[in-house]
């Protein structure tokens, strides 16, 4: 089995390693104020000097919490008046060591985190500080503040704590975590297992990383050692800046193997920012719903290879409809940003900021267009808005094509695959075993909205655009496919 993803994330107060593991589990460490030159082959040589001038801005998190009272064996149920009825209540509602009363207990945990303003701003993971009760910052000159927490963003893992220090505290800058490069070497500083101002040294061993914790995954991959506590602490470049959060590791024991992962510095700063300013995260939004261009995809496009994110649905009403993006285009630049994959669209809209107005460049039908789209602020529910239904399709027997019976949408088959009213389309009635239409996925109860980016009523449009399709030497037919519920998604079937 593969190893896990663990949030590299506050460990209990009480948890401690054998002596032995701890001293195995603290890394050579340091780095300077200036640029630090290397043999070649050799790591730095020392990274004490810048070591010392950001330790003191590497804080503890420490958050406690009460935790209702459980119990892990339920009590039987038992009729009323059985002979063991009383046995089995002073067994299990009473407790000879708090009188019978079941109370709730304190939990504590440890984390890690670092001032970024003099006057008492804090990062850390939402993950250290969810569900607490009290947060405290503790220094490394063995100060204790008590932390408030201004904001939090789950879906990048991000906090922002403030504490009021009685002086200005040391802070650290972020750098620009897009100038890295894999093989750059970088510095962790944190709390792990509760060895507090613990300093590990490393390289950055990959960028852009998608390790499926959140839609807007970027992470930078490192071996600097991070463990449980380190969750929320700087990565440091050579320079002294932070340029990552770090915030998982990959481990089956859940200890160090040399893979670590940090939210960079360039997807932290505009979240932290508006936690800042607003108490929250407002982000982009535009209304569409998109996937990845496979190479069939590509070829049904005309777009030669791979690349940009192709719009499956478009919320009506939205500033994408607003802005003429259809279902079918391929946006391949956002607001002057190239779009190579899915995940550089969600980021770059939800980096815009609300009514800013951005060109938006598609594919469509393989000419390039320019668009206008106006950003609009993410709502809560992020959902399409239902489309007005279609009018009812007139009957006609199921037709075949390519190893798939299609029949016209009616009310009988509405309600024999639970498709909602607002789906409009040819349903997917049966589907051979051994076509490659089966191979691809589709099966019945399946809506055909579109084939090659041409809306489609009937079994005959269907055969219609396949025809058309293939007279214009194409190797594959793109169909846009619904399911019940209106989740839409495009698919490649080979019209061989």
């Amino acid at each position: 089995m593969p190893a896990p993803f663990v949030p590299s994330r506050r460990l209990p107060r009480r948890s401690r390693l054998p002596a032995l593991l701890l001293a195995a589990a603290v890394a050579l460490a340091g780095i300077g104020s200036a640029p630090l030159h290397a043999a070649p082959g050799k790591g730095p040589d020392t990274v004490a000097d810048v070591a010392e001038k950001v330790m003191d801005a590497v804080v503890n998190i420490s958050t406690s919490q009460n935790v209702a009272p459980s119990r892990s064996v339920p009590a039987p149920q038992l009729p009323p008046g059985s002979p063991y009825e009383d046995f089995f209540d002073e067994f299990f509602k009473r407790r000879p060591d708090d009188g019978g009363e079941q109370r709730s207990r304190r939990v504590s945990s440890l984390g890690s985190g670092f001032v970024i303003d003099p006057s008492g701003f804090i990062v850390t993971n939402n993950h250290v500080i969810s569900d607490a009760d009290e947060v405290f910052a503790n220094f490394n000159d063995g100060s204790k503040l008590k932390a408030e927490v201004v904001g939090r963003d789950a879906k990048t893992d991000l906090a922002l704590l403030k504490v009021n220090p009685p002086r200005p505290l040391v802070a650290v800058k972020f750098g620009d975590s897009e100038k890295l490069r894999v093989g750059d070497w970088v510095m962790a500083i944190g709390n792990p297992f509760g060895l507090g101002g613990t300093l590990t040294v490393g390289v950055v061993s990959a960028r852009n990383r998608d390790i499926n914790s959140g839609p807007y995954d970027n992470f930078i991959q490192t071996d600097a050692a991070i463990n449980r506590g380190n969750s929320g602490g700087p990565l440091f470049n050579m320079e002294g800046e932070v340029i990552g959060i770090n915030t998982a590791i990959i481990s089956p024991s859940g200890g160090s193997i040399g893979i670590g992962f940090a939210v960079p510095s360039a997807t932290a700063q505009p979240v932290l920012a508006q936690i800042e300013q607003f108490k929250e995260v407002r982000r982009g939004w535009i209304g569409v719903r998109i996937q990845p261009v496979t190479e069939d995809i590509a070829e049904s496009l005309g777009l030669g290879k791979p690349r940009g994110a192709l719009i499956g649905v478009v919320t009506e009403n939205s500033p994408a409809a607003q802005g003429g993006v259809k279902a079918g285009d391929v946006i391949v630049k956002f607001n002057g940003r190239d779009i190579k994959e899915v995940r550089d669209l969600t980021r770059t809209v939800a980096d815009t900021m609300a009514d800013t107005e951005v060109e938006v460049v598609v594919i469509r039908k393989g000419k390039e267009e320019t668009l206008r789209v106006k950003v609009a602020r993410m709502p809560e529910d992020d959902k399409p808005d239902a489309s007005k239904p279609a009018p009812e399709a007139q009957k006609v027997p199921p037709k075949k094509a390519l190893g798939i019976e299609l029949s016209a949408m009616s009310d009988d088959l509405r309600k024999r695959y639970r498709i909602k009213s607002e789906i409009s389309g040819v349903v997917i009635t049966d589907v051979d075993r051994s076509s490659p239409a089966a191979d691809k996925g589709l099966k019945a109860g399946q809506v055909i909205v579109q084939v090659g980016q041409e809306a489609v009523a009937s079994p005959a449009d269907v055969e219609k655009q396949i025809d058309a399709l293939r007279k214009a030497g194409k190797r594959s037919a793109l169909f846009l496919v619904s399911d019940g519920e209106g989740k839409q998604e495009f698919v490649t079937v080979p019209l061989n």
